[in-house]
């Protein structure tokens, strides 16, 4: 019986090997890698989180590949995962632990209750008419705290006794207030402030409300509020006020206040032509970059002294400096005002000595971390981080706060060149860096019993993310996951198994679980695959590195046909700050399989970690700043390059295409290299950057106001007189990202130029992502025709 399964095991398996190579990857058509990826590729899992007892894990996931992904359990054998309805085990969707962990403190339907973990026995403890909220341990834990009419409450468990320990006043919405907008943000400046003083004019209120005195500094100076006496409570008029909280030794109550932009950007309008009405409508979309933006301060109340300040930010050491670009301006004058900053968060230690808060400058260029003395607003520092290009990278700017000691912060900082993890010793001064290297460190966490750092890094190579263990005080990391490729781990509460989602070059992200020990065995829980793709051998793409023209390594993946046509494509991945050409699944599904299409055709296709793309520290991430189209291209040139010099490609046979960032880095390389890229596809691409959005494109190009040279040197709508070969311009009409205005200025420039051998694609239903297999499919036949047309043939 034994021989028999094992010879029809051998069977089937040798059975769906022959199937999967029934097919060869020359058979993929543009229409079957374009339909929905649940009914081709498969529905892969996501979303792991444990069970409160470690003993079961629960994921995301749709084996049949039909209908929406739901929620499975499966146990710590990793064996037959089972569709489950709630995954809440009888908790609330929102609470917070005691410290340890034996009781919950939650709110549900504006009343606060606790429940003991071990017998799930609920107790209510506040019930009011009032709305509670927030609820949350005190350091004493005997005492809970909870906001309630924007206000911070605190309930003594033991007594019962419930003090209101804040008196603040939400201000009534008045545009004239100073931490208010001026003008709303769609009307004519001119013309809505005439129609607002003849408002004065008709009511006395409004008059009054004009010149009511402010009640505290929107410009972060400090003001303290005298106490009316004892056993009174002084009424604080403040407006958008959240996070209260209550310091450790109960004497403060810290708070944020969001400040409106004074003279924010205009909305854009996108019209929407294609409506179940039959009429065209307008979508109200992002402002384009430039323009005032809100910010946060972060105020303190005394309790005893029943007074208030605000965080003055004229203390933070730097606060007046101006960025290294104006050196290109020597005409134009730069206010040395002291820049507007926004106070990104503050923490406690828990026996109350120390404060730390942290605030960001809002033209990115500056991170404080500074210590806070509660009962003066004295800000000491410690820690800067200044970047002339902007801050960013993995971890940088989050996840700050107080090792067990109290007294002792961790950060993450990019100061050696990649995103190290790193401590401040607040009653020493002392810093060490824990981690070291040409590598990233991302989502570091202290274990439970706070004397091990856990954290994921691409130490091994830039595109292989593991799983490390390291002593709290540093040292040498410990690798526990095995396998290379990508590890995205999730640690079970007990911290003896790790969930992993993995994924390989051409393997798509399984569910495993691993016990918490180096190079364990680990265990597949899931197999999401469908037919349609397991009857093709996926090709492995290759991880290489060729030396650019300033001498720098550039990683790229590549796809080398058996039989080559002499033609070769560039694919060129979005931005944010991306990385592709890594060792994991990609999340360009589609685009990986449409390079092995065009590999089986006989194209070699590169797709490249050009400059700018995350993963290998800060000088590549930064290496776009005042000059996108500038050292991103070159890499791409380059690429092509390497195409003809060491794959037997063409010169006059390559291709490029990309969506979004890769779309306007296809542009540019149309219009600047006409010479090197015959043909290009440029999808819902970026043609004008000052018409993008304020949160990416102010980081890298500054403002159009401040900064004119880097916008104009950037924006391939400035270099279209340059095309000469084959265009294909793709783009959603509905794209509230990307707007579709921009491809239509670019089409008006290339008309005004006389340009041939251009066309545009329209897709009046999408948005920036795609969402139907039908527009898919258009496109990347459009794709497909445009090489077969002009470099493919013969």
């Amino acid at each position: 019986m034994k021989k028999f399964l094992l010879t029809i095991s051998f069977l089937i398996v040798s059975g769906f090997l022959g199937f999967a190579q029934q097919k060869p990857l020359s058979q993929l058509t543009v229409e079957e890698l374009m339909q929905e990826p649940d009914q081709f590729v498969g529905i892969l899992p996501s979303r792991p989180q444990w069970s409160k007892d470690s003993k079961t894990l629960f994921f995301m996931w749709n084996p049949s590949g039909e209908g929406f992904p739901s929620y499975h359990k499966v146990g710590l054998d990793g064996n037959n995962p089972q569709e489950v309805e709630d995954v809440s085990e009888g908790f609330p969707s929102n609470y917070q632990y005691n410290k340890d962990r034996s009781k919950i403190v939650f709110e549900r339907s504006g009343d606060i209750y606790t429940m003991d973990v071990k017998t799930m026995t609920e107790t209510k403890i506040i019930s009011t008419v009032a709305r509670e909220s927030n609820p949350s341990f005190h350091s004493d834990e005997s005492v809970i705290t909870f906001i309630s009419d924007n206000n911070l409450f605190s309930i003594d468990t033991k007594s019962g006794l419930i003090k209101q320990l804040t008196n603040i006043k939400i201000t009534e919405d008045d545009e004239d207030r100073p931490n208010r907008p001026s003008t709303p943000r769609n009307g004519n400046r001119d013309q809505d402030k005439w129609i607002s003083d003849d408002q004065q004019t008709t009511s006395e209120i409004l008059r009054e409300q004009r010149n009511r005195p402010r009640r505290f500094s929107a410009a972060g100076q400090r003001f303290f509020q005298q106490s009316q006496g004892e056993g009174r409570m002084s009424q604080i008029e403040l407006d958008n006020v959240s996070g209260l909280q209550l310091s450790p030794d109960g004497k403060y109550v810290s708070f944020s206040v969001w400040v409106a932009a004074e003279n924010p950007a205009k909305n854009t309008i996108v019209p929407n032509y294609v409506t179940s009405s039959g009429y065209t409508t307008d979508i109200n979309a992002r402002p384009k970059v430039g323009g005032d933006q809100s910010y946060r301060e972060i105020g303190i109340y005394n309790i005893e002294a029943d007074s208030f300040y605000i965080l003055d930010t004229k203390q933070l050491p730097g606060i007046s400096d101006l960025p290294d670009y104006v050196e290109d301006y020597p005409d134009k004058s730069f206010s040395k005002e002291p820049r507007k900053v926004s106070a990104s968060n503050i923490v406690w230690s828990n026996d109350g000595k120390y404060t730390v808060v942290q605030f960001s400058s809002l033209d990115n260029k500056d991170l404080w971390i500074m210590r806070l003395l509660p009962s003066s607003g004295d800000l000491i520092p410690v820690d800067r981080q200044r970047d002339e290009a902007w801050i960013a990278g993995p971890g940088i700017g989050r996840g700050m706060n107080f090792l067990p000691d109290n007294k002792t912060i961790y950060y993450q900082s990019e100061k050696s060149g990649y995103s190290h993890l790193y401590t401040h010793d607040l009653s020493t001064g002392v810093v060490k860096q824990l981690t070291s290297g040409n590598y990233e460190v991302y989502d570091p966490q202290l274990s439970n019993d706070g004397k091990t750092w856990y954290f994921t890094a691409n130490m091994k190579h830039p595109g292989i993310r593991h799983f490390y263990s390291m002593p709290l005080k540093g040292g040498k990391p410990t690798q526990i996951t095995s396998e290379d490729g990508h590890n995205d781990v999730t640690l079970s509460p007990d911290e003896k198994y790790l969930a992993i989602l993995y994924s390989y070059t051409n393997r798509p992200t399984e569910l495993f679980i691993q016990p918490n020990k180096p190079g364990a065995a680990k265990k597949k829980v899931t197999e999401s695959l469908q037919a349609g793709f397991k009857q093709y051998n996926w090709y492995q793409p290759e991880v290489i590195t060729f030396k650019a023209q300033d001498g720098e390594m550039v990683h790229a993946r590549v796809y080398k046909p058996e039989n080559p046509n002499g033609a070769g494509v560039i694919f060129v991945h979005g931005a944010g700050y991306l990385q592709n050409a890594h060792y994991g699944w990609s999340s360009y599904l589609r685009e990986y399989m449409f390079n092995n299409m065009l590999m089986a055709k006989g194209y070699t296709v590169l797709d490249i970690d050009y400059r700018g793309s995350a993963g290998y520290g800060r000088d590549w991430r930064t290496g776009i700043y005042r000059h996108m189209g500038g050292k991103d291209l070159s890499d791409n040139i380059d690429g092509a390059k390497l195409l003809v010099s060491e794959y037997g490609v063409d010169p006059g046979k390559i291709g490029m295409y990309g969506g979004s960032y890769g779309g306007f880095i296809t542009l540019f390389a149309m219009f600047n290299h006409p010479d090197v890229i015959t043909s290009g596809a440029a999808l819902r691409s970026v043609t004008d950057w000052a018409h993008y959005n304020h949160g990416y494109t102010s980081n890298i190009l500054n403002t159009p106001i401040e900064d004119p040279i880097a916008y104009k040197r950037s924006s391939p709508i400035y270099f279209a007189e340059g095309l000469q070969g084959n265009l294909l311009i793709a783009h959603g009409m509905v794209d509230t990202n990307v707007h579709f205005q921009d491809v239509v200025r670019l089409a008006q420039r290339l008309i005004e130029l006389g340009k041939d051998n251009w066309e545009m694609a329209l897709y009046p239903v999408e948005n920036h992502g795609f969402t139907t297999p039908s527009s898919w499919t258009d496109e990347y036949k459009r794709i497909f025709k445009l090489f077969e047309t002009t470099i493919g043939k013969k």
